[in-house]
């Protein structure tokens, strides 16, 4: 339970411990909170995105293109890696986004059979328009921790990333 006050986990974890108490609640009291927190994390981070007409893994893709640096191309593969998505999730976003006009398909030029996905000079001005406000609205998401607690939870999630991928 949370010093503070209890939050949802809390209560379920004192469901459960009411009526199984012979089991152990305590990852659920990180698991249960990781899942909220990421579900509240992406409905509050939508609503950048939304103003602009975008979908988070919209986003995600022209973020993914422009970090690449110029000239702000990646292979579809090389996309779903950088945004932890499955290629035919890709496949959707692209097509959103050429439709859009955010970003193009053209051949490789290494490679006759391979396409790449670019960024459009309006798709390049959006992502940077969009990109402070999303910085913004993730530093108020996480403005209840100082810079202490930050870099504390910055490495135990990635601490318990790295053993997830492992």
């Amino acid at each position: 339970m949370t010093e503070e006050q209890p939050d949802a986990v809390d209560r379920i974890a004192e469901q459960w411990a009411h009526e199984r108490p012979d089991l152990d609640v305590g990852p659920m009291l990180v698991v249960g909170r990781l899942h909220r927190a990421a579900d509240l994390l992406d409905q509050e981070l939508r609503t950048v995105f939304a103003r602009a007409g975008l979908g988070n893994g919209d986003f995600d893709v022209l973020a993914s293109l422009r970090r690449a640096g110029a000239p702000y191309k990646l292979t579809p593969t090389e996309l779903a890696g950088t945004t932890m998505v499955t290629s035919g999730a890709v496949t959707k976003r692209v097509d959103r986004l050429v439709k859009d006009g955010l970003v193009e398909r053209s051949v490789s030029e290494t490679d006759g059979r391979g396409r790449v996905v670019a960024l459009t000079p309006k798709g390049k001005r959006l992502q940077e328009e969009l990109h402070p406000q999303h910085l913004a609205n993730e530093e108020r998401l996480i403005s209840a921790l100082d810079a202490d607690e930050r870099r504390q939870l910055a490495g135990l999630l990635s601490k318990l990333l790295l053993s997830l991928e492992d």
